[in-house]
């Protein structure tokens, strides 16, 4: 795949981006980029929502996790889809009826403003990480296929990325991001469907040959009933995904921002269950593909790579398939890693303006636009020296730890919110940032110690045991005096 082709795909794609975002958000004042103007369709906001909640990683990962793990995602998935009600019919309430902007407003009203900004400084920590590992790996992966070849080198890559996410997104924000996010969903489908078909025909198949092939081979079991101490099995997966799916969509600034942006709360309800609806099939279009990429890759005698999350770039870049299958790959790559990236930086700039500056009180609205667009760009250049420092000195020891850094700190937001909606008690919040630290220092430690002593592997479900220590602090810190009915 000629490099020419890679970025005559890239610059078409980012044309249209900015042409949908100049449309949608020329007209956004500081309301528009922070909640959209509460004028959102639910229908395009659930469009939306597909590919807000994936990135690069799930577009290279999920395919490439099949031969390990078979199609035993899908149990989180269903967690995922309960996890999505709650949010729906207990969260989205709630802070329409607060009519918040930024979700940890939520804690300064419950305990203070000291447990905002520390639920605050552990969202921007976990989504700085976050966003800009996601952006190194589709950077490291068009380093390969375009900047290397034109001899380029990963820092113009890094900086040209960050660059376009943070030009279209600097005016419209929420405004923008709702309309080009469901133009990138529709573009990741269509990349996944056509390249299936592409396989199909690849192996020589009719579709319902291919399904039927699929759902034969010991790619496709979904359930695991069997071995309770296996991270795959079912109640662990399935837990996991509910408290995973409240505590990184439900309290996540980045992901509610969309939803909160709908006209009511009725319609953000709306949005939300059909999200979970595509969301459970666009998963299987994923398993499906990473099914199919290993049959054909067995059929031709292709070598596996040394990583799992390698196996889709390599069919559709080195593979014997049409040269439009690379391009695809290169788009819905693109769409995914677009999104995930734009809504990260509006998150982040929405969460910093208004949680950690106290904007949205201090300043008139020309004071507050001003700040909003300087904490925008210097969120931007955050972004930008993080993915060249993962560029310079990033080994996957390095980023595992990132990662697992970026997963822990949810844990207390988790259990700060559910202290709050589950009980009535006030708490001496002085002390509220070390409980917040502690909790996921301890998580670790039990996490250790669980395998090391009774040789239990905890999966996924040390977010709720994160959650839970934090909960047990916060109860220790309590006051006598609670909240008024």
């Amino acid at each position: 795949m000629s490099p020419a082709a890679v970025t005559a795909v890239v610059l078409a794609y980012i044309a249209l981006l900015f042409l949908i975002a100049w449309l949608s958000g020329r007209h956004a004042d500081n309301a528009g980029f922070f909640t959209g103007n509460r004028r959102s369709s639910w229908f395009v906001t659930a469009l939306s929502m597909i590919t807000a909640a994936m990135s690069g990683v799930t577009y290279l990962s999920v395919p490439g996790s099949v031969a390990a793990d078979s199609f035993s995602y899908m149990q989180m998935v269903l967690g995922f889809t309960v996890g999505q009600l709650v949010v729906a019919f207990l969260l989205v309430p709630l802070f329409y009826r607060m009519r918040v902007i930024s979700l940890y407003q939520y804690l300064d009203h419950r305990f203070g403003v000291t447990a905002q900004r520390t639920g605050a400084w552990f969202f921007f920590l976990s989504k700085m990480l976050g966003a800009a590992l996601r952006l190194y790996i589709v950077c490291a992966v068009m380093q390969l296929l375009v900047f290397d070849r034109v001899g380029l080198p990963f820092a113009a890559n890094a900086v040209v990325t960050v660059l376009f996410v943070w030009l279209y997104t600097r005016r419209g924000g929420v405004k923008s991001l709702i309309w080009t996010d469901a133009f990138k969903t529709l573009c990741l489908v269509a990349s996944l469907v056509l390249t299936i078909l592409a396989l199909v025909r690849g192996l020589g198949l009719t579709t319902g040959e291919a399904l039927r092939e699929v759902a034969a081979s010991e790619y496709a079991r979904i359930f695991f009933f069997d071995d309770p101490s296996s991270e795959r099995y079912f109640w662990k997966m399935f837990v996991a995904g509910i408290v995973l799916l409240v505590a990184m969509t439900g309290l996540d600034q980045e992901m509610m921002q969309r939803n909160l942006s709908c006209r009511t709360p009725r319609d953000a309800q709306k949005n939300i269950v059909l999200t979970a609806l595509c969301q459970i099939a666009v998963i299987l279009l994923f398993l499906t593909l990473g099914a199919l990429l290993y049959l054909y890759m067995a059929r031709v005698g292709m070598p596996l790579p040394p990583k799992s999350d390698q196996v889709f770039s390599q069919v559709a870049v080195n593979g014997s398939l049409p040269l439009y299958v690379g391009l695809l790959f290169v788009l819905g790559m693109m769409a995914s890693t677009y999104s995930s990236a734009g809504s990260s930086l509006t998150a982040l700039t929405t969460s910093f303006t208004v949680d950690l500056l106290d904007a949205t009180r201090r300043c008139d609205e020309a004071q507050l636009t001003r700040t909003r667009r300087r904490v925008h760009a210097l969120m931007a250049l955050g972004l930008t020296l993080l993915v060249l420092l993962f560029g310079r000195f990033g080994n996957d020891s390095v980023i595992n730890l990132f990662f697992k850094v970026a997963g822990y700190t949810y844990g207390p937001i988790l259990g700060m919110f559910l202290f709050g909606i589950c009980t009535r008690r006030r708490i001496d919040g002085r002390w509220l940032p070390l409980v917040a630290v502690a909790a996921p220092l301890l998580s670790a430690l039990l996490q250790y110690a669980a395998g090391e002593l009774f040789g239990y592997r905890i999966g996924f479900e040390l977010l709720l045991y994160n959650a839970l220590l934090t909960m047990g602090g916060m109860w220790l810190l309590g006051r006598k005096k609670r909240i008024q009915s």
